[in-house]
Formats: C-alpha cells, sequence, structure tokens
C-alpha cells in the first residue's frame, strides 16, 4: 500500500506540472474522481489503475470544452512515460489504464471492471459542469446505482477526503 501511495502522489505531481487548464479538468476533478474510484470499486477492480486513471485522463486536455481527442493523447502519453513514471506497473496495468484513459469519453462501458469503473469514477462527477449523471449512461451496477441515489452517493462522499 505504501508503494501505491507513493505512486500515486508521483503520477499527481507529473499531471499538475505545467497544468493551465484550472479546476474543470484539473486537480479537485482529479481527487474526486479518485474518491469516485475508490467508492466505486470492487474486489475485481484494479485500484492502482483507478487511482491512476484519476489523474492522468485529463491530462492532455488543450481546453475545457470538447475536445474528444484527448483521451487519445493521454493513452499515447502513458505509453511515453512507460519506462519512467509507470515503470512498476505490469503490462496488463499498463494496458488497462490506457485503454481506459483512451476510451473515457468515446464508450459507454467495455465489460472490463477496472476500465468500467474508471468511467463511472469520472462520470459521477459531472455535476461540476452542470450534467447530472444518468443512470442508464454508467458503466458499472454500482455507477448506476449511485447515479440514481445521488443523495446517498454524496453523503458517502462527503466521508471520504481525498489530498
Amino acid at each position: 500500500m505504501f508503494s501505491n501511495f507513493c505512486h500515486v502522489l508521483k503520477i499527481k505531481q507529473f499531471a499538475l506540472k505545467d497544468w493551465e487548464l484550472g479546476e474543470t479538468h484539473g486537480l479537485s476533478h482529479w481527487q474526486r474522481v479518485e474518491r469516485n474510484g475508490i467508492i466505486l470499486a470492487t474486489s475485481e477492480v484494479n485500484i492502482t489503475v483507478v487511482r491512476l486513471f484519476a489523474y492522468l485522463h485529463d491530462k492532455c486536455r488543450i481546453d475545457n470544452g470538447y475536445d474528444v481527442e484527448h483521451g487519445k493523447r493521454a493513452a499515447n502519453m502513458i505509453n511515453g512515460i512507460r519506462h519512467t513514471l509507470l515503470k512498476e506497473l505490469t503490462d496488463n496495468e499498463l494496458e488497462l489504464l490506457s485503454k481506459a484513459c483512451e476510451l473515457h469519453t468515446t464508450t459507454l462501458r467495455t465489460g472490463n471492471s477496472t476500465i468500467d469503473t474508471c468511467f463511472d469514477a469520472d462520470r459521477l462527477d459531472l455535476e461540476r459542469v452542470g450534467i447530472i449523471p444518468y443512470p442508464n449512461k454508467m458503466a458499472t451496477v454500482k455507477g448506476e446505482y449511485y447515479a440514481k441515489n445521488l443523495g446517498e452517493f454524496y453523503d458517502l462522499a462527503a466521508l471520504i477526503t481525498m489530498e
């Protein structure tokens, strides 16, 4: 767990380096996505991948508007830091992280519990931009449940702080 914490901290620092787009897709959003992923995770989910996704999925945005290609750019970036910042990841973890980043804005669900948890962790933070998460747009059973019961989700989320 300590190694996991240090690894996420290094990625968080990397994501913040040269970040200029503010908070809409910045640190506070990333922290909420990490928290949401922890809430959504089941025993089948690789939580390391979910936590890294939180800090990398929007790193390659060019603006805060409609930027459909930012997921592909993030996947390319991940492959570029494979042998440095992500050297502790297995090939499978790297593939999951890359796919989750690449597909998070273009794919509803994949059937892979880790990738789909990444998707829903991000989607459950859509209210920051005025969009209510729709249950039928969620990729996981837990994501669908919490989208139907946002009050319960927010109560639970308030108990968890990510820094």
